[in-house]
């Protein structure tokens, strides 16, 4: 008895959690931890970022956001479990809304359609569609690279934006998932090789590398293993996994090229290449040799690539979780 409550302690949030994010995505009327974050990330560097030591008071802006948010939510689950109500129901519906806050599966995909139904209209539609889910400057990208920059950050989100709170959620339960969100949002605010914060942002940066390096990996291997379990006369495993292992390191980040390389395989495509951040100019590698036009289809594959990988994820922590518990 004792283990079964332990196991619909830890089940119940993940699962109502994941259910709400495959329905609703993110709803604009709710309340996101990510902007609040981003709020306090924002007003640290305004103040901190100026002057000497920058690398130093990045750092300890990013380490004490991480530590706070991890502590914060620990706290709260502590405090709500011992209310008083009946099977720590506020526990269990608070701790479901923060697995819901911090997947963000349904969103992107949302997304990405949104891309390439605009860029089938317009050139110029596409363009500021995909603007809202790039960092990169979009101004001059062709039909081509509008839908290779929705792809690529379709293949990476599936990596930050599911498979790796889930890990976390595995490892360190739901205040580890909100503090991966939060390590996720600083380095997607001031993580970047500028000017501006090549040292205010470079802790920030590196703890994002090392939070992500086993997701990274875990989300191409969902991937191919997804490919072949969907299509299985169409894939190889071997192959895919000789494609990413060729492709994976020829990335910027150390853990983008391997969600990315992983999706350029199933789709035979070329990802990558040089891109404008903030207005500077960053040569990077291409992924893949095949440089044909991405279309509709393709998005579709991919979509259907990224929910089966989060359905194999959702089982491997279930897993993890009765092994851990048994």
């Amino acid at each position: 008895m004792y283990t079964d409550n332990i196991l619909f302690y830890s089940f119940f949030p993940l699962i109502l959690g994941w259910l709400l994010d495959l329905l609703l995505g993110d709803p604009k009327w709710m309340p996101h931890p990510v902007v609040y974050f981003g709020s306090l990330i924002s007003k640290g560097e305004h103040t901190l970022n100026k002057g000497s030591h920058r690398k130093l008071k990045g750092g300890i802006l990013a380490i004490g956001l991480v530590l706070a948010v991890y502590s914060t939510t620990w706290l709260l689950i502590y405090l709500l479990n011992r209310i008083g109500f009946d099977h720590r129901l506020l526990s269990l519906f608070f701790q479901a809304y923060i697995v819901f806050a911090s997947l963000a599966g349904t969103t992107l995909i949302l997304e990405v359609w949104a891309v390439f139904s605009a860029v089938d209209r317009s050139l110029e539609a596409g363009r500021k569609q995909v603007a809202r889910i790039v960092g990169r400057d979009t101004s001059e990208l062709s039909a081509q690279e509008v839908r290779t920059a929705a792809l690529e950050t379709l293949a990476e989100n599936l990596s930050d934006g599911v498979i790796a709170p889930l890990f976390w959620f595995a490892l360190l339960g739901v205040p580890g998932m909100l503090a991966y969100k939060m390590v996720n949002t600083l380095d997607s605010m001031i993580g970047y090789h500028t000017e501006r914060y090549l040292e205010f942002g470079c802790v920030a940066a590196r703890v994002d590398d090392v939070a992500n390096y086993i997701p990274a990996r875990l989300t191409a291997m969902l991937m191919i293993i997804g490919a072949w379990m969907r299509y299985p006369k169409q894939y190889s495993i071997v192959y895919l996994l000789s494609f990413v292992k060729k492709y994976g390191r020829k990335h910027a980040s150390p853990n983008s090229g391997y969600p990315e390389s992983a999706l350029a395989g199933i789709l035979n495509c070329r990802f990558g290449g040089p891109h404008y951040y903030f207005g500077e100019y960053f040569p990077k590698p291409y992924i893949g040799e095949n440089e044909r036009e991405l279309n509709f289809e393709d998005m579709r594959l991919s979509v259907r690539i990224n929910r089966i990988s989060e359905v194999l994820m959702i089982l491997l922590v279930i897993a993890f979780l009765c092994l851990k518990v048994c």
